[in-house]
């Protein structure tokens, strides 16, 4: 790297919304409409590849749970829970270390520092592939794990099967978030949809060889995971290497990945922090659910809820990347005008599009359920909690957008701290008032999911 380029990496700090210099191009209140709108278009085009290929992937994982269900029920019950195990040992971590790029390429994306755009994206393949290490180790020993923490013997002890055959594919998965994370913060979305796509689709017949037509049984599916992760990392990096799209961002293989890692873990942690919390929660509201009466009916509804939540959670998540992405666009070329109102637009849609989403589900509420079980106590069970659901995922999607901000102005370990004290300080607390000491059952996850709004309203 030349001498101006390290100057470049040595002094760019990021901007942030309130400490950069007003736009020369100030808008115009008589433009602001327009600009509004114009906002709010780039955004939609921008959010709608990136809801599928977050649905996409979450459908993997959601197929081989699938195929292995007519397996037994032990190996469903043993894929479930290594599926659930490895979302939060390492999917989870992995995403939220990617999302550091958010910052560091969208801006330098923005300022026009287009090797550097390639520079921090090769930085976060040496990190992410060095952490994918322990992880697998972590994974391997699964079903000592479980057992420790005094998990059925038998039925951890198929999931650490499972999970074994998952660790080549968390190599692959780091990988594939740097090069999503990377064309995003270029707005080049359509390709990863495409990739995403394909190999989901591949997937289902890889799974089936795999599972039906082999003896390797649940283990297949484990395997055909690890696989189509891999298909997507190298439909992915063929994109990168070859596409006429990427040639100023992506300078090819540099010994600058190896410097100053230090300082891209200085961001990319408080980045896993933020969105680990975050998911994390989830999983200790079901396991509190075990200790309500009636554990397998409050268990069900509420691994059930929560299913649904993700759903249709995948919208607001779309918009977060967009405004991550055009926000620190914006700000990484000097517009912090430009990238408050990315955010007002962002909130206007997230808004919109929540209360669209509520009334449907409110107006579907006695139906959802039957997607799901056939058990007429747990649809109705389900029918009570969806008005309280529909609540929150309007409170959970303005959360969701003001997350993608604080992304996009570099700020994760703020959102981290916040993302602490409002779902373990007072999230999981009043899910445990309101549950043991209220007796409102499984409905006290709510109170969990208040804390979006508390949230919400501390990150503004």
């Amino acid at each position: 790297m030349s001498r101006e380029g390290e100057a470049q990496d040595q002094d760019y700090v990021a901007p942030q919304l309130e400490s950069c210099e007003e736009d020369a191009d100030t808008l115009e209140p008589r433009n602001h409409h327009k600009a509004l709108f114009e906002e709010m278009k780039k955004q939609v085009k921008l959010a709608g590849p990136l809801m599928s290929v977050s649905f996409l992937m979450y459908c993997v994982h959601m197929i081989s749970v699938m195929f292995v269900g007519h397996l037994g029920e032990l190996s469903l019950s043993g894929a479930s829970m290594a599926t659930a195990f490895g979302a939060v040992t390492g999917f989870s971590l992995l995403n939220g270390m990617g999302s550091a790029l958010d910052t560091l390429c969208g801006q330098s994306y923005g300022a026009k520092q287009y090797h550097m755009v390639g520079i921090h994206m090769q930085r976060a393949m040496v990190v992410a592939f060095l952490v994918s290490v322990p992880i697998a180790l972590i994974w391997a020993n699964t079903g000592h794990i479980l057992v420790a923490v005094r998990q059925d013997l038998e039925i951890s002890m198929e999931a650490g099967q499972f999970a074994r055959f998952m660790i080549p594919g968390i190599f692959a998965y780091a990988l594939v978030q740097c090069h999503t994370r990377f064309l995003q913060a270029q707005n080049n979305v359509l390709p990863m949809m495409l990739s995403t796509g394909f190999a989901t689709i591949l997937h289902v017949v890889v799974c089936w060889l795999l599972v039906f037509k082999s003896v390797l049984g649940n283990k297949g599916a484990a395997m055909a995971n690890s696989t189509t992760h891999w298909i997507n990392l190298f439909i992915l990096a063929s994109y990168v290497n070859f596409s006429s799209t990427c040639k100023n961002t992506w300078p090819g293989f540099s010994r600058e990945a190896f410097h100053r890692l230090l300082n891209f873990l200085k961001l990319a942690a408080p980045s896993a922090a933020m969105v680990c919390l975050e998911i994390w929660t989830f999983k200790v509201i079901i396991l509190l659910s075990g200790f309500l009466p009636n554990p397998k009916l409050e268990t069900s509804v509420l691994s059930i809820s929560l299913n649904l939540r993700t759903i249709f959670y995948m919208i607001p998540f779309g918009l977060s990347g967009a405004v991550s992405t055009r926000v620190s666009n914006e700000l990484g070329a000097g517009r912090p005008k430009a990238a408050r109102l990315a955010v007002v637009a962002a909130i206007f849609t997230v808004i919109t599009v929540a209360i669209l989403v509520t009334l449907i589900m409110l107006l579907t509420r006695k139906m959802l359920g039957y997607c799901y079980s056939h058990n007429a106590e747990v649809v109705e069970h389900i029918a009570r909690f969806i008005p309280l659901l529909a609540i929150s995922h309007l409170f959970e999607a303005i959360q969701s957008v003001l997350s993608g901000t604080t992304r996009g102005c570099g700020r994760q370990k703020l959102g981290a701290l916040i993302n602490l004290g409002a779902f373990y300080l007072v999230g999981v607390p009043s899910a445990v008032l309101f549950a043991f000491v209220f007796k409102i059952g499984g409905k006290a996850s709510i109170g969990h999911e208040f804390t979006s709004h508390f949230q919400s309203f501390l990150i503004i």
